[in-house]
């Protein structure tokens, strides 16, 4: 479960040079995600889905500010009732991140867009874990790595179509050092990407044997429906005809 301390973390200086860059993620990713049911799941004192055009949009979880009070292992919706579903974080707060994603899977529509940002063990930032200590925030998370992430996702039957990385400057605690560091970032995106503190990973849930059913045309409400050429129309419906 996601604790409050991890939205007090998020208002320090390593938190909020995470977090400009998480926001600027999400408010690219969202905006081009189409559909009518919007969930983020966890922190709501940030608006992640503010670029989001759907008109159903909400915020839950188990905490204090949601819209929905519910759990992250025991979601409270409709099955196949959501397009978009954010995870910001949620994987690596919580003692059963399997059944997360389970629960993510049944409660996407066929071709709903999960999108998950999680803290990269494999960076500077899980090295300070593996070395500083796990005591506090994000330090005391279980840090999933990449590639394992992308197995579960695989399992459920979910195909990744895009990813990200950010946060390459060393997790320093003051903004002075980490703002000395900042070159680090566009040559981290050029050079070891794969090294950002924290990662991004968006995915399509699939259903095996879905097809698209295409309408039948009738020849004659097409040409009802276009009476100035009628020979034009015949063709036109004979060509739909066939390419249908």
């Amino acid at each position: 479960m996601i604790d409050t301390s991890l939205s007090d973390w998020l208002a320090t200086p390593q938190g909020q040079y995470l977090l400009v860059r998480e926001q600027a993620f999400f408010d690219h990713a969202v905006a081009d995600i189409f559909g009518f049911n919007a969930v983020q799941l966890g922190l709501p004192q940030h608006e992640f889905l503010r670029s989001s055009r759907m008109p159903l949009r909400t915020v839950a979880g188990d905490e204090s500010g949601v819209n929905l009070r519910l759990l992250p292992q025991e979601l409270a919706l409709e099955t196949d009732s959501l397009d978009l579903l954010l995870l910001p974080h949620v994987l690596e707060f919580n003692d059963d991140p399997h059944q997360i994603l389970r629960e993510a899977e049944r409660v996407l529509r066929p071709e709903g867009e999960l999108i998950i940002s999680g803290f990269n063990p494999r960076s500077l930032w899980g090295m300070r874990r593996a070395l500083g200590g796990r005591e506090g925030y994000p330090w005391r998370g279980q840090f999933i790595a990449l590639t394992r992430l992308k197995d579960w996702l695989a399992l459920l039957g979910f195909e990744v179509t895009g990813g990200h990385f950010a946060c390459y400057a060393p997790p320093f605690a003051s903004t002075q050092w980490l703002e000395r560091f900042h070159f680090m970032e566009p040559s981290g995106d050029r050079w070891w990407a794969v090294w950002g503190g924290v990662y991004f990973l968006q995915a399509k849930k699939r259903v095996p044997g879905m097809r698209l059913i295409k309408p039948r045309w009738n020849e004659g409400l097409v040409s009802k429906l276009l009476p100035v050429a009628p020979k034009l129309n015949r063709d036109v419906t004979q060509q739909i005809q066939e390419d249908d």
